[in-house]
């Protein structure tokens, strides 16, 4: 009896051990670097692995992260879609993610986001309409077509719908990384956790 205990435990910890080590092996662990969300949210894109960054421009993580986001947007793999949101989650943060969709529209998105990202940490007023188009006439932006853009029902419509999805992906504060609509990234090497995740989502077994 003692030689055939012996035997079974034998074999279960063969077939434990192996999982064992791979669980070991895995550089980032769920509920630690990441966290899977409750109710996944379906990317926009079918045939690419979605990034989606939620930022406010007067946040100062957000701030400390885009050198960050910059770097890994040189070596981003062709089979990611890489996408900011810029959330209102109170009426102070409302002309900052008012002001990213009107550069947006307006084409000029490359040449204002990290100066508009400085000129709020460099305490520059930025809290309304007027002080916005005047930083971006500043930078080459007809006042009138910045101030259009800025009330414009697109711009209405995604500022709405940026604030849906963060209520959706249950963000809480910023910034926020969301992978696939699956994984909401929590660690302070935040891109390598990304890169970890993508590759994850596109394995043929995810």
């Amino acid at each position: 009896m003692p030689n055939l205990l012996r035997h079974w435990l034998l074999i279960l910890l063969a077939c434990t051990l192996p999982l064992a080590v791979h669980a070991a092996d895995l550089p980032f662990q769920e509920g630690k670097d990441y966290v899977r969300l409750p109710t996944p949210v379906a990317p926009e894109t079918s045939d690419k692995v979605e990034v989606i960054e939620m930022f406010w421009y007067g946040c100062p993580h957000c701030h400390d992260l885009e050198p960050s986001v910059q770097e890994w947007l040189k070596r981003k793999p062709d089979n990611v879609e890489f996408t900011r949101i810029p959330v209102a989650f109170g009426a102070s943060w409302e002309p900052g993610a008012r002001a990213y969709y009107a550069a947006e529209a307006l084409g000029v998105l490359d040449k204002v986001h990290q100066p508009l990202f400085d000129a709020y940490h460099q305490r520059r007023k930025l809290s309304n309409e007027d002080e916005l188009a005047a930083f971006f006439t500043e930078h080459g932006v007809d006042q009138e077509a910045f101030r259009k853009a800025y009330k414009s029902f697109q711009t209405e419509t995604q500022l709405r719908r940026g604030n849906q999805l963060a209520q959706r992906f249950g963000v809480r504060g910023v910034p926020a990384v969301i992978v696939n609509g699956k994984y909401d990234v929590r660690s302070p090497h935040m891109f390598e956790v990304v890169d970890f995740l993508i590759a994850k989502e596109a394995s043929p077994q995810s």
